[in-house]
């Protein structure tokens, strides 16, 4: 049971870098040429999408997975594995950290920012959010990247 939860820890985990890497490396640049207003709108109603039900299980399962795999009776896994596994934790505890502090009240300040100054409010919002997202899209590759080994 142990290892199944590894394998969903390590695919949770590895599905929601790849979609935070998408962003960074996509989306953002793709709406950087936009001008203000349409940039504006465009995070708005992303802002207001992305937290659906897949991305909240997979929001959920990159800190639930790990932790079953901690706590569930293991498969011979020894120190090392369970110490990479709880890396994997600390630094996916720490991505969600950023998004909580971070993000979404930049994202709240930009929603309720709607029908005013879109200039201002971008300036308040984007170079401030892609920074966070660059610290939160690394903690989640290396989540990914230490549950990947111990699972190895």
């Amino acid at each position: 049971m142990a290892s199944l939860m590894l394998a969903l820890a390590a695919l949770a985990t590895g599905l929601y870098a790849g979609f935070m890497l998408s962003f960074l490396t996509g989306v953002m640049p793709g709406l950087e040429a936009l001008p203000d207003d349409r940039f504006a709108d465009a995070m708005r109603r992303f802002n207001e999408k992305v937290p659906g039900p897949v991305f909240l299980v997979l929001f959920l399962g990159v800190i639930a997975f790990p932790v079953a795999a901690l706590v569930v009776p293991g498969d011979g896994r020894t120190a090392a594995e369970q110490g990479l596994v709880a890396g994997g934790l600390a630094c996916a505890v720490l991505s969600h950290l950023v998004t909580a502090a971070g993000n979404i009240p930049l994202n709240s300040a930009l929603a309720a920012a709607e029908g005013g100054d879109d200039s201002a409010a971008r300036r308040a919002f984007e170079s401030r959010w892609n920074t966070l997202h660059r610290i939160r899209t690394a903690l989640s590759t290396g989540a990914f990247a230490l549950l990947v080994a111990a699972a190895a």
